[in-house]
């Protein structure tokens, strides 16, 4: 392969197996990522022919790549709806899921299709690959890019019947839909982005175990679209316009809980919450704030560590509280984290070691 080439830049930099990167290089993905991107979350989209340089850096930098916003749609801000996932994220779920030689495997969430390709080629030519999209355009798309890759695409939210060896999945979930398991097989795995809260928050990915319960510890940390059959419209945060009632002081600013990656395992240590990021004028720029929201209480941990909140529930100090534990415990990796999934599937219960349990219902 050429270094200079951009794809190959890209598959060398992945933190992987060799058989996992051959299979990246079996697919370049400017040939899967559409002629129109969106590169922010406001103005207008790029076209390729317009920037065929600025297109081609983004495409071939180890993020995701929004292809669709607002579900096709227009709108004052650029929602992604559909995307081609970070490359160094693709690969820690493919090898989460164990994806080998012969395995029958299910995409849920076919987007681009140049995951589905990658996986078409793990798999080889003794196993299958099967893709969901629920997006008929994006879908579309997908079947043209995956031509003479074997993999077959479905179109819908409810996938076909098994069996597969492995389930991957490209949008986050609340719930895990049970037609989503139902063709798993007994020693069979399902890799999906968990949603921590109905609209807001960290997206973790975890690596459930076929069962009754699914259960698993958690793969790394993400950030992905929900799926579209769990969306609810995005809720009022409870501090917007509102007068604080009370000061406080957390042990870490809101940038340094952000760059020391303790939000995600905050957030799982303490089901009571919904946390999120907002961009707010301090000092002479902006800087991000940690939003902290549940039932009608609010607080913001601002970069300096102080707190402001309000509503009946000190919600500043019941996330010292939570911090406190997980600091006292050395701060456990995320994969440290294990979730179960009740029968029901109402009730995911997140461990880490000797912590928790902690009971996130849906």
């Amino acid at each position: 392969m050429n270094s200079n080439d951009p794809h190959t830049r890209l598959v060398e930099a992945l933190d992987t197996s060799e058989t996992v990167r051959a299979a990246f290089a079996d697919h370049p993905r400017h040939r899967f990522v559409p002629d129109m991107i969106w590169p922010g979350v406001s103005g207008l989209p790029l076209f390729r022919s317009a920037d065929p340089e600025r297109w081609t850096r983004i495409v071939y930098e180890n993020d995701a790549v929004i292809t669709q916003a607002n579900d096709g749609g227009s709108g004052p801000v650029n929602r992604p709806s559909s995307s081609s996932s970070a490359p160094q994220v693709m690969a820690d779920m493919i090898h989460a899921a164990g994806v080998g030689p012969g395995m029958r495997v299910l995409e849920i969430g076919t987007g681009t299709g140049w995951n589905a390709a990658i996986l078409s080629s793990l798999v080889g030519p003794t196993g299958s690959v099967t893709s969901l999209e629920i997006d008929p355009k994006v879908a579309e798309h997908a079947v043209k890019r995956l031509s003479g890759t074997g993999v077959s695409v479905a179109t819908g939210a409810v996938p076909p019947d098994g069996p597969y060896d492995a389930v991957i999945a490209t949008c986050a979930v609340r719930r895990v839909p049970e037609p989503w398991t139902t063709g798993l097989v007994p020693e069979g795995t399902i890799v999906l982005p968990w949603a921590t809260h109905d609209s807001r928050g960290p997206t973790p990915i975890v690596a459930l175990s076929a069962g009754s319960p699914l259960a698993g510890p958690f793969v790394r940390d993400g950030s992905f679209m929900r799926d579209r059959t769990q969306r609810v419209p995005p809720e009022r945060f409870p501090g917007v316009g509102a007068e604080s009632e009370r000061e406080g002081h957390f042990p870490l600013g809101s940038e340094e809980l952000i760059d020391q990656d303790r939000l995600t395992r905050l957030v799982l240590a303490a089901p009571f919450l919904s946390i999120d990021l907002h961009g707010h004028p301090w000092r002479e720029g902006h800087a991000s704030i940690v939003a902290l929201g549940a039932d009608d209480s609010w607080t913001y941990v601002w970069p300096d560590g102080s707190t402001t909140g309000g509503g009946p529930r000190d919600l500043g100090r019941e996330l010292g509280e939570v911090y406190t534990e997980l600091d006292g415990a050395g701060w456990p990796e995320l994969k440290e984290f294990t979730l179960e999934v009740s029968p029901d599937r109402r009730t995911h219960t997140i461990r880490s070691g000797p912590l928790g349990p902690w009971e996130h219902g849906v």
